[in-house]
């Protein structure tokens, strides 16, 4: 970890969890410049390995506000997050030679079916507990006019739960260090997060010349007094967000387990198919926490919160390694370490460098079974467009520590 700090240039420090300032894009950097200038921005800012630009502020940046909340440094998929359970089956007893590869391409072909992707919805409408909760909160609560063009997100949510959605969202099978496999999801809140998002920015820009800090509007960082009308409004919003994604992924989660468990059936025989683990963890959000005895805004953007002993998920890009870790409680970082890889190059750039040749040949070679309706845009999901998710770890070790490492058996992707 190295700190940027020129009292000319911003009013906080910069603490990034990089090598050096090389390896620092230059609108990553200025994106974070912009953040450490913030009037309400307090302590520093936090920039973690995977870091790279974003809008507004860097995805995998943290910032941490006093009485304000802003919705870009949340960003469009509110609660994007990864859920991850641990079987009892060891790999390589049920995925032997040809035959185990022929079960994990029934495996996929079942979760296509079951689980839609990309852009596409349930036909039908779909139980969803966090909705059916958020809209009794709903009548409990007297609307303001700003709110009621929302209303509609929580019957779009039944149609939307239980489904993937596309670009770096993902289903994988996977083997850990100790040959069990294991089963993970990333995806998030679907149109929902980004529809409220682009509400709320648009809100608060709307306001900003009636506030009391103004703020550049070129920043795209325009931000809610927490306890105006408004600000009370996207917290409590942001909440059904993070509600719906958790149990977007949980309903995926059983889908998929429920079609390993029955294709495994046969060949497990009397076994018993059982979670030894289950873990989960957002990484879009902004949550209120107390650090160094006050009460702030702690707001992640492509970073999840590993507290002390707090598990933490962190997938590399698809056929390469992701990870669990346990926090360390660093301070320094807010309790906050990587959510992934990060891209090192943008998606235009990497369907240009890439072919889809190439990206499937990558995966052919690194036997990884691949599920996906449209492979025009996977090059841009290429583990080539993503840093090297060994040293993002590397560069993260006083902030976790690696308790198990996960390789990739097949990916779905949207």
């Amino acid at each position: 970890m190295f700190t940027l700090f020129d009292p000319s240039r911003q009013k906080l420090p910069i603490k990034v969890w990089l090598e050096h300032a090389d390896a620092l894009e230059a609108v990553c950097l200025q994106q974070a410049l912009n953040l450490s200038n913030l009037p309400f921005a307090q302590g520093w800012i936090a920039l973690m390995p995977d870091t790279h630009s974003g809008y507004g502020m860097p995805i995998g940046g943290v910032l941490a506000t006093r009485e304000v909340i802003i919705p870009n440094a949340v960003g469009v998929d509110i609660g994007c997050g990864v859920i991850f359970e641990r079987t009892s089956v060891k790999v390589g007893e049920v995925f032997k030679g040809t035959i185990g590869k022929r079960l994990l391409e029934v495996m996929v072909s079942e979760i296509l079916r079951a689980i839609p992707t990309g852009f596409e919805h349930h036909k039908e409408k779909q139980a969803c507990e966090a909705a059916e909760r958020f809209e009794k909160v709903l009548e409990s609560i007297e609307l303001r006019s700003f709110e009621k063009p929302l209303l509609q997100e929580t019957e779009r949510a039944c149609f939307q739960v239980g489904t993937l959605g596309g670009g770096n969202h993902f289903i994988e099978l996977q083997e850990d260090d100790e040959g069990y496999l294991c089963l993970m999801v990333h995806s998030g809140s679907r149109n929902i997060g980004h529809t409220l998002c682009s509400h709320f920015n648009k809100l608060a820009k709307s306001l900003s010349g009636k506030l009391q800090w103004q703020i550049p509007a070129k920043w795209d960082l325009a931000y809610l007094p927490v306890n105006s009308p408004e600000g009370r409004a996207y917290i409590q919003w942001m909440g059904f967000a993070l509600d719906f994604a958790h149990e977007n992924r949980e309903v995926m989660l059983a889908r998929v387990r429920h079609i390993v468990e029955k294709a495994l059936a046969p060949r497990l025989a009397n076994e018993a198919f059982e979670i030894l683990e289950h873990h989960h963890c957002h990484h879009n959000y902004a949550a209120l926490e107390r650090h160094d005895g006050e009460a702030l805004w702690i707001h992640r953007k492509g970073a999840i919160r590993v507290a002390e002993g707090e598990t933490g998920i962190i997938p590399g890009a698809m056929g390469s390694w992701s990870y669990l870790v346990k926090g360390k409680g660093s301070a320094e970082s807010f309790n906050s370490c990587s959510h992934g890889a990060g891209r090192q190059m943008s998606r235009h750039e990497a369907k240009r460098r890439f072919t889809l040749q190439e990206t499937l040949r990558d995966l052919e070679l690194e036997n990884v079974v691949l599920g996906k309706v449209k492979k025009g845009d996977l090059s841009e999901e290429s583990r080539w467009a993503y840093k090297d998710i060994d040293a993002v770890i590397g560069n993260e070790l006083d902030l976790i520590e690696p308790i198990k490492r996960m390789k990739t058996l097949a990916v779905v992707k949207g």
